[in-house]
């Protein structure tokens, strides 16, 4: 943070760091898609000041202060750690709240009527021979002492680019550093695949555990080689990690859905009058799943190691497909903590925000527990993976007309029912049949029980 001081006024100029903020879980850095704003433009506090991009969800970023932007410190296109600075604000402030904004510890140099304090960064060189994504302290750094973003290293793995082939690769970022333009324009020009010799140098980038190799793919001329997106890449690599980790069972129960349908059916239409929201079968099923989680506690927990954490907040992710046929899963924070109308309106809110790219990092950080409605696509049933590090998942089939039996007091007769399948995948590791089968059970209990004279 830098501040000007300014002896023959009361208020002083204070120019203050706009920092790249911490955007979900597991996000150590961001990439600069566009600035909103430039140099010399006034802009108010909470004004969205730049778009950035992450693994997970391309956002707008607010500014934290209001006042005139005085040096934009990263360019378009770079790779930003979260907390490191990209932009100076001037902000005319007194002398007493500027001096209670937060400042860094280390060491600070006088330069005429500013005080700047500057932060030193520890690091150790890596082993020679070997890479890091930045996580460990090492900022990237491999051997020839070149760094590398977590973002180009993470690519590199998933394209098997050796380190050998990485240091000779030319960069177009700050002081020839290698940004994610380079490394994918790179990727999409190598049609050849490098010969790697066995030496320890040329070693892909890859994790140590052994893996089949996957069979080569047979391509005509009548084929189309479409190249998979970014989003879609990080799906793919995720889903084959859960795999990896947890060992998925799936248990699956059919839930008469009768009496909710007739419900719907009721007091759908006063219901948008008045709420200006269309109620769908996914909030009231939501609702169901949030009562059982609070019946059986143990299926919201996460695994760390060999310890368990168990959640306190219930925070429901649901899968939402895109335009694009990419899938993102949008969170619903404390829902038990909503009604059915709070759960309805989070759902529609969430659902268009996917659907117009307008999710932040926070929508999609948090979750304990996921549902995904394939009955949407006409599926009566599946066996979704799990969404790590959370340790079950439920797959919502489409509600279907059928016959079924129906018991009254005075015999049994064949009737037309609403039915639908609800599919459990739960991680064995940790939770056993009993309590996957039990939970699923119970929320079709909840669905089958549902108070038809309710209002809402």
């Amino acid at each position: 943070m830098r501040l000007t001081t300014n002896t023959t006024k009361k208020n002083r100029m204070a120019e203050v760091e706009m920092l790249m903020p911490k955007m979900g879980e597991s996000i150590i850095e961001a990439t600069i898609l566009s600035w909103l704003k430039k140099e010399g433009d006034a802009i108010d506090a909470d004004e969205s000041l730049l778009e950035v991009a992450t693994d997970k969800v391309d956002t707008e970023v607010p500014s934290t202060h209001g006042g005139i932007i005085k040096k934009i410190l990263a360019a378009e296109g770079d790779v930003v750690p979260v907390g490191s600075p990209v932009a100076l604000i001037a902000t005319e402030q007194s002398v007493e709240a500027a001096a209670s904004q937060p400042v860094a510890p280390p060491a600070m140099e006088t330069n005429g009527t500013h005080v700047v304090e500057t932060a030193a960064v520890a690091s150790s060189p890596a082993p020679e021979g070997t890479f890091n994504n930045g996580s460990n302290g090492s900022n990237g750094k491999i051997s020839s002492d070149r760094f590398y973003s977590p973002l180009v290293l993470n690519i590199a793995r998933q394209e098997a680019i050796p380190m050998v082939e990485l240091e000779t690769m030319s960069g177009t970022g700050k002081e020839g550093r290698v940004t994610k333009k380079d490394i994918l324009s790179f990727v999409k020009t190598r049609t050849i695949a490098p010969v790697v010799e066995s030496t320890p140098a040329a070693t892909p980038i890859a994790a140590s555990s052994p893996t089949l190799a996957a069979a080569p793919a047979i391509i005509s001329g009548e084929n189309e080689i479409i190249e998979m997106d970014r989003m879609r890449k990080m799906i793919a690599e995720r889903m084959v990690e859960s795999k990896k980790t947890s060992a998925h069972v799936t248990s699956f129960v059919e839930a008469d859905m009768t009496n909710i349908v007739k419900w719907r059916n009721k007091v759908k239409d006063e219901f948008q009058k008045r709420e200006g929201e269309k109620l769908t079968f996914t909030p009231i099923i939501i609702e169901a799943v949030v009562q059982a989680i609070k019946d059986f506690p143990m299926i919201n927990i996460s695994v760390d190691g060999a310890n368990i954490i168990k959640k306190r907040d219930v925070n429901i992710g649901m899968a939402v497909a895109l335009p694009s046929g990419n899938l993102i899963v949008p969170v619903i924070k404390n829902a038990d903590q909503l009604n059915l109308v709070g759960i309805t309106k989070k759902v529609n809110e969430l659902s268009i925000k996917a659907r117009n790219n307008k999710l932040t990092p926070d929508d999609l950080s948090g979750g304990t527990y996921t549902v995904s409605n394939v009955g949407s696509f006409g599926n009566v049933m599946g066996t979704p993976i799990i969404m790590q590090p959370q340790v079950a998942i439920m797959a919502l089939g489409a509600i279907q007309k059928k016959p079924a039996v129906i018991e009254t007091s005075e015999g049994d007769f064949i009737g037309i029912r609403h039915k639908m399948f609800l599919s459990h995948s739960y991680d064995h590791r940790v939770v056993d049949g009993a309590l996957g089968g039990m939970m699923v059970r119970r929320v079709a209990d909840y669905l089958e029980k549902f108070d038809t004279n309710r209002t809402i």
